[in-house]
């Protein structure tokens, strides 16, 4: 099966464990690694404890008060366990976040307040199972004013009003390399499995930092994960083939 679900009830574990239940054999990463990467603060706590780096963050639920020792502004204010940007802020003073904590608890009342990464946004698409994934291109999104937002559009394939995305990433060769290694340790810390898509900042001295892991990115024409797998030689009816292949057998062909 191809559970071709976002958010949450569909990429964060349930739908999974309810096929596992089933006896179902499914793509994509399994329940355990799908519930982690789903809660944003609990993949950074897991990817920092294999060495990556990560935005500094704090985590506020709906009965405690807001700490933000330590956090510089701006900052991004999200739900823990939500995708596609929606609930999503930014916030440069202090007096803004009561606003921007209650819109995102319209979709979790976990709430994720994380200090702006200053870099590029950068993605790499990843696909397989241990012991050897296959690490696909990378991509770098270009903002015209604004932050990244995604499954919001009118015309998805008409493209996003305020970004640009470029396959393969125009950033110097050990940039690349960094960020792909970056990306397969993170894979491996997650449990991911079958397919997912690691996004991350790439910042101006280097550093790579982890942004957020995707456990079942889209596959449509405008999608992100398609067109770096199709940049490595992997063309979208390959892809599938090998995600069902590697569902069924539970390696890759």
């Amino acid at each position: 099966m191809l559970p071709v679900l976002h958010g949450r009830l569909g990429e964060d574990g349930a739908v999974q464990g309810l096929l596992e239940l089933a006896g179902i054999p499914y793509a994509g990463c399994d329940a355990q690694g799908s519930a982690v990467c789903m809660d944003k603060s609990l993949a950074c706590i897991v990817a920092r404890s294999a060495g990556v780096a990560t935005p500094n963050f704090r985590t506020v639920t709906s009965d405690e008060k807001v700490d933000l020792d330590g956090l510089a502004f701006p900052v991004f204010v999200k739900p823990a366990r939500s995708g596609s940007s929606f609930g999503v802020g930014k916030v440069s003073q202090q007096e803004e976040l009561p606003i921007a904590i209650d819109t995102a608890r319209k979709y979790d009342p976990k709430v994720l307040i994380e200090e702006a990464v200053v870099g590029s946004e950068i993605g790499c698409a990843i696909m397989g199972n241990d012991p050897d994934p296959i690490v696909g291109e990378v991509d770098r999104i270009s903002l015209s004013h604004g932050f990244f937002k995604i499954h919001q559009e009118s015309d998805p394939e008409s493209g996003s009003e305020n970004s640009t995305i470029t396959v393969s990433a125009d950033i110097p060769e050990a940039d690349r390399s960094l960020v792909r290694e970056t990306a397969e340790a993170d894979y491996r810390a997650l449990g991911c499995s079958g397919i997912s898509r690691v996004d991350m900042f790439l910042k101006d001295d280097g550093q790579v930092v982890l942004n957020e892991v995707n456990t079942f990115p889209g596959q449509t024409s405008y999608s992100r994960y398609p067109r770096m797998m199709a940049a490595a030689g992997l063309p979208p009816a390959e892809v599938i083939d090998r995600m069902v292949s590697s569902a069924l057998t539970g390696r890759l062909q």
